[in-house]
């Protein structure tokens, strides 16, 4: 059981890597720091928006809109938190 546990924690912690990248990279990309007419720029975006929309499309159905400022990955990583604390608080169930 230690095995499920470490991989769940791998997982969260992927999920975690994934959002912070995706939030960084859209900073850089509306302060133009990064330009999506670059190949590879463009298909790191384009995969991080087919990896992520999903989950925030879910998150933009719940909350209400906040007039331009998007919290759906902020939920998501509070989320991803939760779900840490939640497993690692009961670590011993997995032993």
């Amino acid at each position: 059981m230690t095995s499920l546990f470490q991989i769940l924690m791998l997982l969260l912690n992927i999920v975690w890597f994934i959002v912070i990248a995706h939030v960084i990279m859209s900073w850089l990309i509306n302060f133009q720091v990064l330009n999506l007419r670059q190949p590879l720029v463009a298909q790191i975006w384009d995969g991080l928006n087919r990896i992520l929309e999903p989950v925030y499309s879910r998150v933009r159905n719940v909350i209400p809109p906040m007039g331009g400022l998007d919290l759906a990955p902020l939920i998501v990583l509070i989320a991803v938190a939760i779900a840490r604390i939640v497993l690692t608080n009961n670590a011993a169930a997995f032993y």
